[in-house]
């Protein structure tokens, strides 16, 4: 019922020359103990042309060609954290700063995964180096031209999902392990029913013998394609294809021959070039979760920050990104959460843009907050517990997003949203206070 066509993407092994003056600028955080500029260079020479002492082809004129150069260095305060383990120096003497390489765009070419080893690979051992993490990136246009990011993004997800404007509300299967396909088909009839536009499989529901991707497929697509009878409109449902790369087309396929209109992977577990291979064969909106985010961006002193990571996520080709969301259940703070939804809603290199999906202990009492933080409907908001755990059932907890979303988007008070939606109201008793 539903066309999900789209433009081929740019050839894998497309031939794409660089400018010999073009550069990727990545953004660094580091703490050491030895003089700023000294750290500085000895990072630079270590993801480029050197080594630990100078050698007889490391030329003056290789060093001009090659050699990541120091673009900015500013001193920033210690955060009071300790140092990583085994790096030396005296602590005493450790300072903080804001460091920029400039990495020609010729030692690697517009490459993903070789972008990664210039700006991210050995740097992290590096033990005269008290912390690094890297926070941001700049990308020339070539990365670009190589990888044609989301097929689908905002509009192509408002097309499928019949939802032209306002919040996009979703949900996550729950319990995450457990319920058999027909039990599955029976939860997903009552939220189709109640009106959601998205429903997605947990990162934790794989092809598990219990409930096999192509048993919940043949189950839950027939109730979809009933409902877009009825309605017109077909939930979109993420089914989770996560898995071994040489399986990754297959289990797309599956979906898409039965009437599916999206695909979920996690990022972190295929690799940013098994997304870019899923993107390059998918007809449907990818969506991007990011199991295992916080193994490399938890810490202040090591790893990515989402600004930079969600760069790579989205050129590799997700249509949908998981941000996390206010007042969550893990360890990001409002201000990290706004930051990273306004990071995946900045422009890159001209691509479509990416959906954020907003999750982690979302219900209906953050609709005002969220709405009046991020000024945009332009938003893909799940609500697990919030929507399953509802007291009168799931198809409340829909009437209950729905009703406070559409509220915060007329500019109404959350006190104006309990005074119209029984639901919302009965949602209060359950989950708490509503942030104002």
């Amino acid at each position: 019922m539903t066309d999900t066509t789209t433009a081929q993407p740019t050839p894998a092994h497309a031939e794409l020359l660089t400018s010999p003056t073009e550069h990727v600028i990545a953004t660094y955080e580091i703490e050491t103990s030895l003089e700023l500029e000294r750290a500085a260079e000895v990072l630079a020479g270590e993801q480029s042309t050197g080594t630990f002492v100078r050698v007889a082809r490391e030329s003056d004129d290789v060093r001009a060609r090659f050699a990541a150069q120091v673009e900015s260095l500013e001193e920033l305060p210690l955060p009071g954290a300790s140092a990583l383990p085994g790096s030396v120096g005296d602590p005493a003497r450790r300072r903080r700063a804001r460091l920029q390489l400039r990495f020609p765009l010729s030692n690697f070419g517009p490459s993903l995964p070789n972008l990664q080893a210039a700006v991210a690979g050995n740097l992290f051992e590096i033990k005269e180096l008290a912390a690094i993490k890297l926070v941001d990136l700049d990308l020339p246009a070539p990365f670009g031209e190589r990888y044609p990011g989301p097929a689908f993004g905002v509009e192509g997800t408002r097309r499928l999902v019949s939802r032209p404007s306002g919040a996009m509300i979703g949900t996550i299967v729950k319990p995450s392990i457990g319920l058999s396909p027909d039990e599955l088909a029976e939860v997903v009839g009552e939220l189709a029913a109640a009106g959601i536009d998205f429903i997605k499989d947990d990162e934790l529901q794989g092809n598990a013998p219990a409930a096999p991707l192509e048993a919940r497929v043949k189950a839950v697509m027939p109730v979809l394609e009933r409902h877009a009878d009825r309605t017109g409109a077909k939930p979109m449902y993420a089914f989770n294809i996560t898995d071994d790369l040489d399986r990754l087309e297959r289990n797309h396929d599956l979906v898409v021959e039965a009437g599916g209109t999206c695909v979920m992977a996690c990022i972190n577990l295929i690799g940013l070039a098994g997304v870019e291979f899923l993107r390059r064969r998918s007809v449907v909106p990818i969506h991007g979760h990011r199991a295992m985010f916080g193994a490399i961006s938890r810490s202040e002193q090591l790893g990515f920050s989402f600004r930079a990571w969600q760069k790579l996520a989205r050129l590799a080709g997700v249509d949908h990104l998981h941000t996390n969301g206010i007042s969550n259940k893990f360890y990001e703070s409002d201000a990290q959460v706004l930051d990273s939804i306004g990071a995946v809603r900045e422009p890159l290199l001209g691509q479509v843009p990416t959906v954020p999906v907003l999750s982690s202990g979302q219900w209906a009492g953050l609709a005002h907050a969220t709405h009046a933080a991020t000024g945009t409907t332009d938003l893909l908001v799940l609500a697990g517990g919030g929507i399953h755990g509802h007291p009168d059932g799931a198809a409340a907890g829909v009437s209950a997003m729905r009703e406070a979303w559409a509220s915060a988007e007329r500019g109404e008070s959350v006190m104006d949203a309990l005074a119209t939606s029984p639901a919302f109201r009965r949602a209060v008793e359950v989950f708490g206070p509503p942030r104002a």
